[in-house]
């Protein structure tokens, strides 16, 4: 990682909230790496913002107690499973309706009371594979597309975010990508991983060709497996296995938070 891709001034918190737990950990932004041990709570329901921010606030707490390297300075990064536009949330596929159209960003600035940027959960996860994983030191156009429920995507260039780029949604023979190539997909449709493969490779070649990236990176659960569907598949662009694991969604989060003025 470079100094101009992050603030210096010591550690960040990374937040990850998800359909299920919320986890959090301290951030090394030198290293791109989780100091310590993350810790974990199960997502509240309903998951509004109250019990949720109830949640968050409390996982920062632990973090904080004890920690000489984090004061009141110390930036909050928090993930958020749907869309994040201008600090708003815009869709609310995994919470309670109550996020929706809501100003996230300065509920959690007020709520934690420190410095806070919210970041879509793939982006943060594509942001810090980028950064400081599978990506780190690639320039231009890197792609990381998580295979899971659905297809998470982020989209980087030099290093930088371009946030909310949905392309597990892109029609692929009339079906949204996600509907026909996502992990639960194979599963669904019983698909051997010569078979899944090929649903794969219609999806990634038409992603090479709208972008021509340098660097393809595949996440999500299923990448512990790529030994057995990378190889069936032919593409002029390198792909890659995620490299950060779950850590990646609290280190992309702590990033962000670090580099937003």
């Amino acid at each position: 990682m470079t100094a101009s891709n992050t603030a210096t001034r010591g550690p960040s918190i990374g937040i990850d909230i998800g359909g299920t737990g919320i986890k959090g950990g301290i951030v090394d932004l030198e290293e791109g790496k989780v100091k310590g041990n993350c810790l974990r709570l199960a997502t509240p329901q309903p998951a509004n913002p109250d019990t949720v921010g109830d949640v968050v606030a409390r996982i920062v707490d632990e973090l904080v107690a004890g920690n000489e390297d984090l004061d009141r300075t110390s930036t909050v990064g928090v993930t958020f499973p749907g869309i994040v536009q201008h600090g708003f949330s815009r869709s609310t596929a995994n919470v309670d309706k109550a996020f929706l159209n809501f100003d996230i960003n300065t509920y959690f600035t007020e709520r934690l009371r420190r410095p806070v940027a919210v970041i879509n959960d793939a982006d943060a996860a594509g942001l810090a594979e980028a950064r400081c994983g599978a990506g780190e030191g690639t320039n231009g156009t890197v792609l990381v597309i998580t295979l899971g429920t659905g297809i998470g995507s982020a989209l980087i260039y030099d290093g930088k975010l371009v946030p909310n780029a949905e392309l597990g949604h892109l029609s692929i023979d009339g079906f949204d990508a996600e509907i026909k190539a996502s992990a639960v997909a194979r599963e669904r449709d019983r698909l051997t991983w010569k078979q899944y493969s090929v649903r794969l490779q219609r999806y990634f070649s038409e992603l090479e060709f709208i972008f021509s990236p340098e660097l393809i990176i595949v996440g999500g659960g299923i990448s512990e497996r790529t030994d057995e569907y990378l190889p069936l598949l032919t593409l002029r662009t390198p792909i890659t296995p995620a490299k950060l694991r779950n850590e990646a969604g609290i280190v992309g989060a702590a990033l962000q938070a670090a580099s937003t003025p």
